[in-house]
């Protein structure tokens, strides 16, 4: 475990007032927000970094669930999971792609591999497929939990605004979808990844 600061974080202005860079994201059309903006202070590192969900003694928040208890779950086959969101969002749709099996992107097997490029395609298509939906954003972060997951992002056709790298900023500050139209995707969604395998559970 890294316990000494990389060269590129010791470079870094901790605790000291960064200056907003000219022409930076908030400077975007496609940033959310608009006002008095000032870049927060960074915090010293911690290191070595404290585990994951699913790291170490922390527990996974996924491995010990089925298909009938995992909460969410609109779409399985015999090694993945698509998992939809109860409460509504901000965006048309919002799904995420996790292996049912515990394991991140850099120890997946070779045969989870090769079925992850047909599966990001298969479960972008389904939310293609939801009314109005004119991209889908994919993306993977991996910071908060070990258990591998991929969030697929709708963007709504027409709206411009809406494109690129701040897109689930959007989702966070538009008016939340009404709770039967959100089902109503879930179940488009699952009925799509449906027709290719696997079984819907919406």
């Amino acid at each position: 475990m890294t316990v000494e600061p990389s060269e590129f974080v010791k470079r870094l202005p901790l605790g000291e007032r960064i200056p907003m860079p000219e022409g930076g994201i908030p400077f975007w059309e496609v940033f959310p927000y608009e006002g008095d903006l000032r870049i927060k202070v960074l915090d010293e590192p911690v290191l070595p970094e404290p585990p994951r969900e699913g790291e170490e003694d922390r527990p996974c928040k996924v491995c010990p669930s089925a298909d009938g208890a995992y909460d969410g779950i609109l779409w399985s086959d015999e090694h993945w999971w698509v998992r939809g969101f109860a409460d509504p969002e901000g965006l048309p749709a919002m799904v995420m792609l996790l292996p049912r099996a515990h394991f991140d992107l850099s120890d997946m097997p070779p045969e989870r591999a090769a079925e992850l490029g047909p599966l990001l395609q298969r479960v972008e298509g389904a939310v293609l497929a939801a009314d109005g939906v004119a991209r889908v954003h994919v993306n993977r972060y991996g910071d908060g939990a070990e258990h591998l997951h991929w969030w697929f992002f709708a963007r709504p056709a027409g709206m411009l605004q809406l494109r690129g790298t701040c897109l689930p900023l959007w989702g966070d500050v538009l008016p939340k979808v009404p709770l039967e139209e959100w089902r109503e995707t879930h179940r488009r969604i699952a009925r799509a990844l449906a027709a290719g395998g696997g079984a819907a559970h919406v």
